[in-house]
């Protein structure tokens, strides 16, 4: 099923650059000294925060496809989508939904979907 490869492939991406954006980027903007090397460093590692906005806006939408397709209750639904705005969280409902899908409906999962 391509929607679930799609999903697996943009919750990595997201997860990704939430995390780095979080863990990397923000500190290095505020924490250093103002007009240090470090300080500038954070500037313009922060245009990362506009590549998880347009892959997030990618994700909530396959996330909303898949959710409509294998009928997941709203709470599920709801907490797939804000995963996406929490650090890390995104990979523990990656897993999940994984696990789900697999025994839900293992015919939608391809063996390169592994």
């Amino acid at each position: 099923m391509k929607l679930f490869s799609t999903y697996r492939v943009l919750a990595f991406v997201v997860g990704a650059l939430l995390a780095f954006c979080s863990f990397v980027a923000l500190p290095l903007r505020y924490l250093p000294t103002e007009g240090s090397s470090l300080q500038q460093l954070g500037e313009t590692l922060s245009v990362l925060w506009v590549a998880h906005g347009w892959a997030f806006m990618a994700y909530v939408v396959v996330t909303f496809l898949l959710a409509r397709k294998l009928r997941w209750s709203i709470g599920f639904t709801i907490l797939n989508l804000a995963a996406g705005l929490i650090p890390l969280l995104i990979f523990f409902m990656e897993h999940q939904v994984n696990r789900k899908v697999r025994a839900e409906h293992p015919e939608l999962v391809t063996p390169s979907a592994v």
